[in-house]
């Protein structure tokens, strides 16, 4: 798994992978993909990274696990590459964007077009075990990314972090709120949005706004 990072992450990032936990995770997701089928690919594992650079970020939106199935992670949360059918909790996101924005939903799942514009779609997990949804927990990721969002916290000004669901409300704690911006909700999940906590949030637009009022560039939330 190459680790070395690049662009305007290189500074902060280096120092963690350097990191004794890090080195230990690190080894884990070696011998996980040497043994398993393993999502995403092995290259594609720092896509939130590659295609957000620190310089340019605004928001942040927070996933759990990668997708579990074959041909689906990208390596952005809740993304898919072009042509793959839609998974439930990313159908649910696309339906409140075109709800939000009055637009037709889109016929592309691939989120990179956010992360360009810099929106870093970070999993706390950023590897799994092919149909084994949890499978690589607690194996020193959610140490990586909870001090990723520290790392964010400190040096950043006027972030809006997208939190959705319990698991990504408890990061909420990490985030200092007197220099960021953090918007709730239910999780996109149908079990969550199907009970009433996540359609209506208006998170995308409500996001823009706050960009505005800090006088920093907006999200283009259409995917094309």
């Amino acid at each position: 798994m190459n680790v070395n990072a690049t662009g305007s992450w290189k500074e902060l990032l280096e120092e963690e992978f350097k990191q004794p936990y890090f080195k230990k995770l690190r080894q884990f997701v070696v011998n996980e993909y040497e043994k398993n089928t393993c999502y995403p690919p092995m290259n594609e594992v720092f896509n939130a990274f590659k295609y957000c650079e620190l310089s340019n970020l605004r928001v942040v939106i927070l996933g759990q696990d990668p997708y579990h199935g074959k041909g689906q992670a990208n390596g952005l949360c809740f993304s898919v590459n072009n042509g793959v059918k839609h998974p439930p909790s990313l159908v649910n996101i696309l339906k409140e964007l075109s709800s939000d924005y009055n637009t037709m939903y889109p016929a592309s799942g691939n989120l990179v077009q956010w992360a360009k514009q810099g929106v870093l779609l970070l999993n706390a997990t950023l590897t799994v075990r092919e149909s084994e949804a949890g499978s690589h927990q607690n194996k020193g990721w959610e140490e990586f990314t909870d001090n990723v969002i520290q790392l964010i916290s400190d040096y950043k000004e006027g972030v809006v972090f997208l939190l959705w669901g319990g698991y990504a409300k408890k990061k909420a704690k990490i985030i200092d709120k007197n220099k960021h911006v953090v918007l709730t909700s239910g999780h996109p999940s149908p079990l969550s949005a199907n009970r009433g906590y996540w359609f209506g949030n208006q998170h995308f637009s409500k996001t823009n706004t706050v960009l505005l009022e800090n006088n920093k560039e907006t999200i283009n939330w259409n995917i094309i």
